[in-house]
């Protein structure tokens, strides 16, 4: 019995103990440096129950998804709608040609009057544009020495002619080479574009010098502006009539544009990409430009009219058809205020008025009935006339008269 009554005072001694060192600071490194204490009253490894592995919950953590990178996506922007294909119309046999030459801008103008004669069978363009010539390299095309062979195969009725923008570059006068826009090379280009519209106008055919339009590149711009002016001399020379179409390829500054407005007003892209081709748009606008000189060379009041507007023979003079000398009308008769129907008479219309002369008459007797007596507010003489007393017969009744 006294095994027992020994165990509890020591179970005693010890709790005693324990709660000694937890009130002591060094309650902790008590605990490190003696760990048979730590484990006095833990179970032992035998009598431990471990869970099994399956039952311990396990905190499952969120799946983080690495945030995708984002593409810049370029939308692109929406392709302007075709217009619908034109109705294909065969030409006539002795339909008129309208002859285009020049360079790769000439066969742009060339397409766009396609479209605008695409239903008239009276007319057909033809396109003898060459894409890399101009008036410089007359070793690669002599523009001069090739117009006459084109001219009589193709037998047009209108010519037109647009070339220039291959043309800024040296140009070989005489025995040596001259830059571009200097004065020799100038004087060179400004002969040779007089004789390339001579040929035209010695085979007795009217034709149009369409002018450059705006590009991208500023130096292009402005040599461009000064080729326009060349050409529109050129053309005057040689008789024929210069087209410009800067206005329809530059904003209200004068500057390049890539997108403007269609022949309808609708805002749409006229220039590529490298701001030196033309567009669909484009090359209808270059055509819309010319459209009304043409037509007027032509004859025709519209682009889908087949025959010339008709030339009336002169009329023969005498005939009741010959236009009458129009009728001088000096002047009309006055209307006097005192015409109580004021009408200048009493005979109804289109009777016979009364003579020139007698209104004028009938005032002038007027005036002389009653003259103007000085003093009075319509007497505008001058000095003023002054007027004097006399006396009248009522003198004697004490009044006086004032007489004029």
């Amino acid at each position: 019995m006294a095994k027992p009554a020994l165990l509890a005072g020591f179970a005693v001694l010890v709790v005693g103990a324990g709660a000694s060192l937890q009130s002591s600071p060094a309650y902790g490194q008590d605990l490190q440096l003696r760990p048979w204490l730590r484990n006095l009253f833990s179970p032992r490894r035998a009598e431990r129950v471990e869970e099994p592995p399956s039952a311990v919950p396990q905190k499952q953590q969120p799946r983080t998804q690495a945030p995708a990178a984002r593409k810049n996506v370029v939308r692109a922007r929406p392709a302007e709608p075709a217009p619908p294909p034109a109705p294909v119309v065969e030409k006539a046999s002795d339909a008129r040609v309208v002859l285009v030459v020049g360079d790769f801008l000439a066969s742009g103008l060339a397409d766009g009057l396609t479209t605008v004669f695409a239903e008239n069978p009276a007319v057909r363009v033809v396109d003898r544009s060459n894409g890399s010539s101009g008036f410089v390299r007359d070793d690669y095309y002599n523009w001069p020495g090739e117009i006459g062979p084109i001219l009589e195969t193709e037998k047009p009725a209108v010519v037109l002619v647009m070339m220039g923008s291959n043309d800024r570059q040296q140009m070989k006068v005489g025995d040596g080479r001259e830059a571009p826009r200097t004065e020799g090379w100038t004087q060179e280009y400004k002969q040779r574009t007089v004789n390339f519209g001579k040929h035209i106008t010695e085979a007795k055919l009217p034709f149009l010098w369409v002018g450059m339009p705006s590009f991208r590149p500023g130096t292009m711009t402005s040599d461009m502006l000064a080729l326009n002016e060349i050409y529109r001399d050129a053309a005057e020379t040689a008789g024929g009539e210069f087209v410009d179409i800067w206005e329809g390829f530059v904003d209200e500054n004068g500057a390049f544009i890539t997108r403007g407005p269609d022949i309808n007003g609708q805002p749409v892209t006229l220039r590529a990409e490298d701001g030196i081709n033309m567009t669909r748009a484009g090359k209808r606008k270059v055509a819309f430009y010319t459209e009304k000189p043409l037509l007027k060379l032509l004859g025709l009041a519209s682009p889908n009219a087949t025959t010339a507007d008709p030339v009336l023979p002169a009329p023969i003079p005498g005939s009741p058809d010959s236009p009458q000398m129009p009728v001088n009308i000096d002047r009309t008769p006055p209307m006097l205020l005192s015409d109580p129907a004021l009408d200048g008479g009493t005979e109804l219309l289109g009777a016979s008025l009364p003579t020139k002369d007698a209104p004028a008459k009938k005032e002038q007797d007027t005036r002389e009935a009653g003259k103007v007596s000085p003093g009075r507010a319509d007497d505008f003489t001058w000095p003023p006339q002054r007027t004097t007393a006399t006396t009248s017969p009522q003198e004697t009744t004490g009044s006086v008269t004032l007489r004029n």
